[in-house]
């Protein structure tokens, strides 16, 4: 029964059952997991282990950024980009047993034109990254018949290798810095205990997460340096 297993226990059971997920959505130029996908692929298990997910906003950041270009008819059209930040604890909850909770700190990021729904997209952009880290989902971009061929041919995972450990801890560094974080704070956010045990591919994911969340924190601190 769910009700006698530990906060623990359920989320693994959550992690075993949801192992992998087709990308669906379509962008201009790419196909993605949509947030929808991922939050309906967990929530499902989530309700029937009882296991409650609550999310708080513990530290925000607003910026914004107005280019001018021309359309097509050669008039000045002035367009701002507001960028949204935010720093954030997910708090898991059993159910069966609600004094035993598991609270955990990410980061989430919102780009908007119109302003208003900046703190929206950046709580859907964190939802769906924190669910995808927390369980380990696979996104492979193929079929799902041929990533159970895959996975029944499984080898032994690359390990990381000597360079993109030196390479990781950079970013992990450069990004603490820039937000005024602490190592510690940047790897909970990626959901990396240790970075020596992660696979080449884990590796270079969380370093690609990395430049993304450096750029952005970049662009944040030069602004407020030209204020």
């Amino acid at each position: 029964m769910s009700d006698n297993l530990s906060i623990y226990q359920k989320l693994l059971e959550v992690r075993k059952i949801v192992p992998y997920l087709q990308k669906e959505a379509q962008g201009h130029q790419y196909q993605y997991v949509g947030s929808s996908q991922v939050l309906s692929a967990v929530r499902q298990q989530l309700d029937r282990l009882g296991i409650l997910l609550t999310v708080k906003i513990i530290g925000h950041n607003v910026s914004s950024e107005t280019v001018e270009n021309k359309d097509k008819n050669g008039n000045l059209k002035r367009t701002t980009t507001y960028f949204t930040e935010l720093d954030l604890e997910y708090t898991w909850i059993n159910a069966d047993n609600p004094s035993e909770t598991l609270s955990l700190p990410f980061y989430g990021q919102g780009v908007d034109i119109a302003g208003e729904k900046g703190v929206g997209k950046a709580l859907t952009y964190a939802e769906k990254y924190f669910l995808l880290k927390q369980f380990n989902i696979a996104t492979d971009k193929d079929d799902p018949d041929a990533f159970q061929e895959k996975s029944e041919v499984y080898k032994k995972p690359e390990p990381i290798s000597s360079e993109e450990i030196g390479e990781l801890k950079m970013k992990v560094l450069e990004f603490a810095r820039l937000r005024g974080k602490t190592e510690q704070d940047v790897l909970k956010a990626l959901a990396v205990d240790d970075i020596t045990i992660l696979t080449s591919s884990e590796g270079k994911s969380a370093i690609k997460t990395l430049n993304g969340w450096i750029s952005a924190a970049r662009k944040v601190v030069k602004k407020q340096e030209n204020e």
